[in-house]
């Protein structure tokens, strides 16, 4: 399974890269994303069909999805906006979450613990990557419009990607929340619990809700929503990677997102 994972991330690594060197050529650029894409979205229904489960059960499976729906978005803002720095950043960071499965090769099992073995599984893990990959966009848009602000060429119409980014990211991680409550309902008999896993995702969504109320109340104040935007990511890498190294989280019954 090693040998398909470098094949699949060899020819998305290498379509990708070769597709910033051709800015001036759409069709060609846009057919290379697409075959890395493609190329990432094949190997992931071969996972699954070997493994004989969904592949979201490891942070290792997880990445591969979001490499996959991070591009796919790049390539989607790209047609929509036609910021090509958007689309090369995604790509980017699609390469980098590739690259650190390569250095952390996983053991892939087919065991699926019980409270894994439900119909919320997939849902509630695919909703809340993408979500994460809509967000990372719009906070991709912060960071360059506070170097914009900071250089004193800030355009408001950056403002409006990221709103529009968050909006959809906002949606998909509020589906996330409430399809991992019926999902504790069924495992565990209760819809919320505070397991610091839960905890820090309500944070999360409370972070982007700040952002959106910021933006509804105070139009023109859009330096404060920047940050605000940039902090809630940071928020929100705690959540996906940070809580899992947190004492409290030792006995969380979302620990078996670290096991290989």
């Amino acid at each position: 399974m090693w040998n398909y994972f470098l094949m699949a991330a060899g020819v998305s690594s290498a379509s990708w890269i070769l597709s910033a060197f051709i800015p001036k050529k759409d069709v060609i650029r846009n057919l290379l994303v697409l075959i890395g894409i493609l190329s990432m979205a094949v190997y992931i229904g071969f996972l699954w069909t070997s493994l004989e489960r969904p592949p979201l059960r490891t942070l290792g499976e997880t990445r591969l999805w979001y490499s996959l729906f991070i591009s796919i978005i790049g390539l989607i803002t790209y047609f929509r906006w036609r910021y090509l720095w958007m689309l090369y950043y995604c790509l980017f960071m699609s390469l980098l979450f590739l690259f650190i499965n390569y250095l952390h090769p996983e053991n892939f099992s087919k065991t699926l613990m019980p409270a894994l073995q439900s119909p919320w599984f997939v849902p509630h893990v695919v909703v809340y990557i993408i979500s994460y990959a809509f967000l990372a966009a719009s906070t991709l848009v912060a960071v360059y419009g506070l170097y914009q602000v900071k250089r004193e060429k800030f355009e408001a119409k950056y403002m409006q990607v990221a709103d529009n980014l968050v909006y959809l990211g906002f949606a998909f991680l509020t589906f996330g929340l409430l399809f991992g409550a019926l999902w504790a309902k069924e495992a565990w008999g209760h819809y919320w619990t505070w397991d610091p896993k839960e905890t820090w995702a309500f944070i999360t969504w409370m972070g982007y809700l700040v952002y959106i109320h910021r933006r509804y109340q105070k139009l023109a104040k859009y330096v404060s929503a920047l940050w605000i935007l940039a902090l809630a990511f940071v928020i929100l890498l705690v959540c996906w990677f940070g809580v899992n190294y947190l004492p409290s989280a030792q006995f969380s019954v979302h620990t078996y997102s670290m096991q290989p």
